[in-house]
C-alpha cells in the first residue's frame, strides 16, 4: 500500500526540512511539487533558497493550481516505469506547500474552484495509496492557532485550510506537527 504523510507546522518551524529528510531516508527517486509562484523579488529569493537546498537529482514540478493532475501524472509515470522495469523502487513525491496551493486556488474565480480542486486532490491521494511504491509527503502551515482574521478572504483561507488538513489527516498514514524543528507525532504509521 502507498503512503501519504502530512507534515504541519508554523512558519519556519522546520516542516520542509523534515519532509526532505524523510524523502532522503526512503532512498527513492524524489519529485518535488512546488506550489509557490515567484510574483515578487522576495518570493523569487525564497524559492531560490529552497531549490539550492535540494539534491540535484531530485526532479521539480511546478504546480501552483492543478495539484491533483500533477500527482496523477507522476503516479501514472511511476506505474509504467515499475511495470517496465521490476528493479524500479518506486518514488517519493514531496508537495510543498499546501498553504500556498490553497491561497492560489482561493484567489482564482470563486470558492467553487478551490472545492473542485480539493476533491480532485483528495481523490488523487487516495488513488496513490493503491500503489505500494508511491510515497507522498505533504507540507502545510497550521494556521488555526491564531485569532480569527478580520477579512472575508482571510477567514475563508483559515477555514478551508483547517478542513483540508482534517480531511488529509484522516486518510494519511501518518501526521507530524513540527515546532522549533522538532516533529511531534500526531498519527503514527511508519513510511
Amino acid at each position: 500500500m502507498g503512503q501519504v504523510h502530512l507534515i504541519l507546522g508554523g512558519a519556519r518551524s522546520g516542516k520542509s526540512s523534515l519532509a526532505e529528510q524523510r524523502a532522503k531516508n526512503l532512498n527513492l527517486p524524489v519529485t518535488y511539487i512546488a506550489t509557490a509562484q515567484a510574483l515578487d523579488v522576495e518570493m523569487e529569493h525564497r524559492i531560490a533558497l529552497h531549490q539550492q537546498g535540494r539534491p540535484t537529482q531530485w526532479q521539480t514540478v511546478e504546480s501552483p493550481l492543478l495539484l491533483a493532475k500533477a500527482i496523477d501524472l507522476l503516479v501514472e509515470k511511476s506505474k509504467v516505469n515499475t511495470s517496465e522495469n521490476n528493479s524500479n523502487k518506486g518514488q517519493c513525491i514531496i508537495i510543498d506547500c499546501l498553504t500556498l496551493w490553497v491561497t492560489n486556488c482561493l484567489c482564482q474565480q470563486d470558492l467553487s474552484y478551490f472545492l473542485q480542486q480539493k476533491q480532485q486532490l483528495l481523490k488523487a491521494l487516495i488513488n496513490s495509496q493503491q500503489y505500494e511504491k508511491i510515497h507522498i509527503i505533504l507540507v502545510s502551515n497550521e494556521v488555526g492557532h491564531g485569532i480569527v482574521p478580520m477579512g472575508d478572504l482571510s477567514r475563508e483561507f483559515v477555514d478551508q485550510s483547517g478542513w483540508l488538513h482534517q480531511t488529509i489527516a484522516e486518510i494519511a498514514n501518518s501526521v507530524d506537527f513540527v515546532m522549533a524543528g522538532i516533529p511531534l507525532k500526531l498519527k503514527v504509521e511508519q513510511i
